[in-house]
């Protein structure tokens, strides 16, 4: 049995042939695509005069489709756009905004703030769907509606009672998670001014979207301001 466990020790190569040779076992890890969608990787473990062991074939992950390798990305849908499209640029800079969050939310201390982000991070995930769905697929994924920008009205409303928020404008940076909250307020109103610009050209019709975004970024300079505050840090005030 000590030689039937140790090959399953070695690393295992995607993609790629590998013969390793221990303690007179042999191993072979084999990666294969399906339809150049699906990939699987095989595992053949044998003994040197060639009797089968044991043979493993399991599903190995792809990180990349080869579809955009012509400049073109796809909707949900049949249409495909050029990448520099604008409707391509608006769903990439919600992408950015999610993660501009996600990171202000790894690096949060007040209590209120990781669930808050977490949860604006799931809105813009749908937004994204309503953004890349065609026009005659809109009303399917359409998912943020007055209720959302409601929420986040009452939730900045109530952080507003918490904190002291300054009378001038103030500077970026006096804590991680303060600064990782201004940097994602400025990457969500970007998204807005992208978002609008479809909104005019009549390419989305969902004015909600657009609210919710300007509301978002108030939430996130609330929570900067509170942020600081838990951290003990005074906000830095743009005039000395």
């Amino acid at each position: 049995m000590r030689h039937l466990f140790k090959p399953l020790q070695c690393i295992y190569f995607d993609r790629l042939r590998a013969s390793l040779d221990h303690d007179g076992l042999q191993r072979r890890g084999d990666g294969f695509d399906i339809n150049d969608r699906l990939a699987f990787r095989l595992y053949v473990i044998c003994v040197k005069d060639g009797t089968l062991i044991l043979v493993i074939i399991a599903p190995m992950p792809l990180f990349y489709s080869r579809d955009g390798d012509d400049g073109m990305s796809g909707l949900l849908g049949e249409e495909r756009l050029p990448k520099y499209h604008l409707r391509m640029e608006t769903l990439g800079t919600l992408d950015e905004a999610s993660a501009a969050l996600g990171l202000a939310r790894s690096l949060c201390r007040a209590s209120q703030s990781a669930p808050l982000l977490l949860e604006a991070q799931r809105d813009l995930y749908r937004m994204m769907a309503e953004v890349a769905a065609e026009p005659g697929n809109a009303d399917r994924f359409q998912a943020i509606g007055a209720e959302r920008v409601v929420w986040l009205e009452q939730m900045t409303d109530t952080l507003a009672t918490t904190v002291n928020v300054p009378a001038e404008f103030i500077i970026p940076g006096d804590t991680p998670a303060s600064a990782a909250l201004s940097l994602a307020r400025t990457v969500i109103r970007r998204a807005e001014r992208r978002v609008a610009e479809l909104f005019d050209k009549r390419e989305i019709t969902n004015p909600e979207s657009l609210r919710y975004l300007n509301r978002l970024s108030s939430l996130c300079f609330a929570l900067e301001l509170l942020e600081n505050q838990v951290a003990g840090r005074s906000t830095t005030q743009a005039k000395e």
